[in-house]
């Protein structure tokens, strides 16, 4: 039988040689949100890994919008600018598809990096700055509230969106995820433990649903149809009373009416009081159910390290893709290594051809010349 892992499949106009997709990972190694250095050694390295998809990390559309003063955005032609030359890399020894996440961190926005500790940076501390959210309810106790959106707050946020968007059309890359997942900005409108709205935006699910739909509907409208544009979310807040699948699925089932072209699904982020089971494939669950109830393209994640289990999981049309994040980091040819154990081929730089273990002499073969 071979290998759904690494057979062809759409997310929308984007076509796919395989269902390896690099999900996005922050870096916290930007300087005034402009890529550096590290971004051209860090996505090239993952561009020649073997992969479908490359999802490059939240990229934040406004400056407020960063998750820490260290990560990558996309809110000015500088930044665009910026990133061209590592796109332009990529694009020269890759087929990597390369799709990007765009972002705003809302109430947990200004914070330190992971290994500095991660906390809020209060606003009127060295690099910090007052953040903004549906609500102005904190993320975690003894934390500075964020300031509440207004009208023309919404605004200027979608715009921004569209406005990064634009820029990556415009960079040339294959598509966009906006970020509802996690805890961040959009996800805090649709949970009820973040939004306690009394306008057209808050109470309600059809209310909670409606900036993250403005937003979407806005992005889709901005760039051309063919350039892939899906959404990450959290399909639960693992928290009792909050923000949880039966929502995800209406809230799927309304991005889908909207051509949404693929849904990827997590879980989680938005509460410190979540209570999270975690062990390999925990999240696959609410991906197979938003699969099969809407039949949207699905990226599955969460906890997926062997070749194997994603073979397993894609077998059982539980989902389309399999999204990896630390499993990539912590092994960058970890589709190599997939291929060889499920018997399949995958694409890599000819430089690299000679690496192939004897007993593996067909993995690069479809590559080969003469």
């Amino acid at each position: 039988m071979s290998s759904m892992l690494f057979s062809p499949v759409s997310l929308g106009p984007l076509q796919l040689p395989n269902r390896i997709a690099i999900a996005p990972m922050c870096q916290y190694s930007a300087v005034d949100g402009l890529p550096t250095d590290w971004h051209m050694i860090h996505l090239g390295n993952l561009a020649l890994s073997g992969a479908g998809l490359l999802i490059i990390e939240a990229t934040a559309v406004t400056p407020h919008g960063r998750i820490s003063p260290d990560d990558l955005g996309l809110w000015s032609d500088a930044h665009q600018e910026a990133l061209a030359p590592v796109i332009r890399a990529m694009r020269r020894h890759s087929p990597i598809k390369i799709a990007i996440q765009l972002a705003h961190a809302g109430r947990k926005a200004s914070t330190q990096v992971p290994w500095e500790g991660g906390a809020q940076i209060a606003p009127d501390q060295p690099r910090g700055w007052q953040s903004v959210a549906p609500s102005a309810l904190a993320h975690g106790q003894d934390e500075v509230a964020p300031l509440a959106l207004e009208t023309e707050g919404l605004v200027r946020v979608k715009e921004a969106f569209v406005a990064a968007a634009v820029r990556a059309h415009a960079l040339g890359l294959d598509g966009i995820e906006l970020h509802a997942a996690h805890g961040y900005l959009l996800h805090q409108f649709l949970s009820p433990l973040s939004n306690t709205r009394d306008d057209e935006y808050g109470g309600s699910l059809e209310n909670r649903m409606r900036f993250p739909l403005e937003v979407f509907e806005a992005v889709r409208a901005a760039v051309p149809r063919e350039m892939a544009v899906g959404m990450r979310i959290s399909a639960t807040d693992w928290v009792e009373g909050a923000w949880e699948i039966e929502q995800s699925l209406r809230f799927a089932q309304a991005l889908k009416a909207r051509a949404c072209d693929f849904i990827h699904v997590s879980t989680g982020g938005l509460s410190p009081l979540q209570k999270i089971p975690v062990k390999p494939g925990y999240q696959v669950e609410f991906a197979e159910r938003i699969k099969r109830e809407t039949g949207m393209p699905t990226i599955g994640v969460g906890l997926i390290t062997e070749a194997q289990h994603a073979e397993s999981i894609l077998q059982q049309g539980q989902a389309d893709l399999i999204g990896l994040a630390r499993a990539m980091l912590y092994d960058p040819r970890w589709p190599w290594h997939a291929a060889a154990e499920l018997g399949a081929q995958v694409a890599a730089p000819p430089q690299y051809w000679r690496s192939q273990p004897r007993e593996h002499k067909e993995l690069f073969g479809s590559m080969r010349v003469g």
